[in-house]
């Protein structure tokens, strides 16, 4: 069971502010996965821009997506994103 994304918008330095369904409100940051594939193409600002709501999920242009359930377990309340998450991961596509 996942919780799906009624609302994103884009923010300033690769983040996005997603809207859950039960109103929740938390903030992902897309720059550790600006250097990966499809992601090397967000980049460019006018296409992280064109973010938008998809089904339960989001997509840009590039229709590139992200699923609801890594958005949530990946995002943070409040804009509060801890230190270690500043470190990039090597890889943060995969779970750790």
């Amino acid at each position: 069971m996942y919780l799906a994304i009624k609302e994103v918008k884009a923010l300033d330095d690769y983040l996005l502010l997603l809207k859950f369904e039960n109103q929740e409100e938390k903030i992902f940051d897309v720059k550790p996965y600006l250097d990966f594939g499809k992601f090397k193409e967000l980049k460019d600002k006018s296409l992280f821009k064109s973010v938008r709501v998809c089904f339960d999920s989001i997509e840009w242009d590039n229709q590139l997506d992200l699923a609801p359930e890594l958005l949530y377990k990946k995002s943070y309340k409040g804009g509060q994103m801890p230190s270690s998450h500043l470190q990039y991961q090597s890889n943060p596509i995969g779970d750790k």
